[in-house]
């Protein structure tokens, strides 16, 4: 068997993206936030079209900004319907980003005849893409496909963001009000947490598309779920089951001629079904036990 430079830079591309995915959403899970990811991804369409009338280009830093922006008004938008409003917390998702999505849609209709930007470029695309989307310098040296770089400085990014926020992160994930006690500012820890989503939201959806990045934000964390309640292990399991979902859901879409993103998400879906029927068919002297009933440790 011949290497395949190009499934190899598909499948670690993948890789990259869903385990940055799925640390973010382990904390976003144990905050009972998991949606709010597909939140996100929908309301930052405005900042996007924004940034991209400004510098002109779909992969400028201004559209990263615009979208970052967008997507910490979404989270405030949010906190302040459930908060303020008494607004309860699917409700204030489902309300905040269908009204920015639409405020999207609507500035794109209204300057589609001066820019060459729609709704499917923005939020929608192709992994399998990947290989011809190469960066290349101004001396001409070929560095590779650019999403992959982008999805390993991602990955950077949200280790690090985790590892120096770690304690706080758990604090606020397990108790807020114990945790603004302690002197930890639960509300810009979230900020901060919701920024990173947003981040990893945008410079993932561009190239494996929106649906992807909301199921691995949401599917891999509740599946390590289900088999442990360590912290740790939980962090551990959800990165092998990244690996897991890119390498079978890229040969499986291979082998059916599918859509790559798509069969990853079916790919996740089935992890999850089975260990739901796995766990929920355990015989009686399996479950129960004290260890098991104990709340989730670090």
């Amino acid at each position: 068997m011949t290497f395949d430079s190009n499934a190899f830079l598909i499948i670690l591309t993948g890789t990259l993206i869903a385990i940055s995915c799925g640390f973010l959403g382990v904390f976003m899970m144990l905050r009972k936030m998991s949606m709010t990811g597909d939140a996100i991804s929908h309301a930052v369409l405005p900042g996007i079209v924004i940034g991209y009338f400004v510098s002109g280009s779909q992969r400028s830093l201004e559209v990263i900004i615009g979208a970052g922006l967008l997507g910490i008004l979404a989270t405030l938008m949010i906190e302040g319907l459930r908060k303020k409003a008494k607004v309860q917390l699917d409700a204030s998702i489902g309300i905040t980003f269908t009204l920015l999505f639409a405020i999207g849609i609507i500035l794109i209709n209204m300057f589609a005849y001066k820019v060459d930007l729609d709704q499917e470029c923005v939020l929608y695309g192709e992994i399998a893409y990947l290989p011809i989307d190469l960066w290349i310098t101004k001396s001409g040296l070929n560095l590779g496909p650019r999403i992959t770089w982008l999805a390993g400085l991602n990955l950077l990014f949200v280790g690090v963001f985790i590892y120096l926020l770690f304690k706080e992160l758990v604090l606020t994930s397990f108790d807020e009000n114990f945790s603004s006690v302690m002197g930890i500012p639960a509300k810009g820890v979230n900020l901060a947490l919701m920024s990173m989503v947003s981040y990893t939201t945008v410079s993932s959806f561009e190239s494996v598309g929106a649906i992807l990045v909301v199921a691995l934000l949401a599917v891999p964390p509740a599946t390590a779920f289900l088999w442990t309640k360590s912290l740790n292990s939980l962090l551990k399991l959800t990165a092998a089951l990244a690996i897991l979902i890119s390498v079978l859901g890229y040969y499986l879409a291979f082998w059916m001629d599918s859509s790559i993103a798509g069969m990853m998400v079916t790919v996740a879906g089935g992890f999850f079904l089975a260990s739901a029927l796995i766990k929920g068919k355990k015989p009686s002297w399996f479950k129960g036990t004290p260890k098991e009933s104990k709340p989730l440790g670090i």
